[in-house]
């Protein structure tokens, strides 16, 4: 394949790489081994690695009797970079090389990278994708200060002496962040969210606006 990929000046941005096994009565699916790349390529040695990793963490159902490969994806080779000294590791595609060798070490859902949405609830807006379907990682949103570590389930927090509690009593630094949306698709919040102190980390906590009860919630943590 890469030979024919160099001949045809081609790079693949995704192959399959089809295990077939025993056919008649007792036959089963071929088993698909896809591998998808951040930046098309057409090094042998960087598509056999991604390959073997991907095999590594393969449990075969059947012996193999045949192999197929499926190039699909193809598109012109990039030129090559003007820089007379270029830095080793510091190209965009030894990025996206990185991407894809951890992808298929560890798998597409252990490699993410952001992916917010245009809303301002935390839960809704925080969302993360496969690194090597990203082709820019997006901005942070400005003027926002807000933590990298968001909770998924936003923990329901004590109160003590009208103060906030956890681990410790927690002392409001920064805010309020005003939220007031949700009402278009049943899920209204309204909240103020402030950045609080405790004895052992600074943290991201709101109190819920809405009823006569007073609600605090930690929804996320700073570094």
């Amino acid at each position: 394949m890469t030979g024919w990929l160099v001949a045809q000046q081609l790079a693949v941005s995704r192959f399959v790489l089809l295990l077939q096994h025993e056919r008649g009565r007792s036959a089963i699916p071929p088993t698909s081994v896809e591998i998808a790349l951040a930046d098309a390529a057409w090094h042998e040695e960087h598509l056999t690695l991604l390959l073997r990793e991907r095999l590594a963490r393969l449990e075969l159902a059947a012996p193999v009797i045949g192999l197929r490969l499926q190039a699909d994806h193809v598109s012109p080779m990039e030129a090559p970079s003007g820089s007379l000294f270029p830095d080793p590791g510091s190209s965009p595609a030894d990025y996206h090389r990185l991407l894809e060798l951890l992808t298929a070490r560890l798998g597409d859902r252990s490699v993410l990278a952001p992916s917010p949405r245009a809303d301002h609830r935390p839960e809704v807006c925080n969302a993360w994708v496969p690194a090597t379907t990203v082709t820019r990682p997006a901005p942070p949103p400005p003027h926002l200060e807000r933590p990298f570590w968001m909770l998924e389930t936003p923990i329901a927090l004590m109160v003590r002496d009208h103060r906030p509690f956890y681990e410790s009593p927690l002392r409001l630094v920064k805010g309020p962040e005003r939220i007031e949306c949700g009402w278009w698709d049943g899920q209204l919040v309204v909240r103020d969210y402030f950045v609080a102190q405790g004895d052992r980390g600074c943290y991201w906590i709101y109190r819920e606006r809405m009823g006569e009860e007073v609600c605090w919630f930690l929804q996320g943590l700073f570094g």
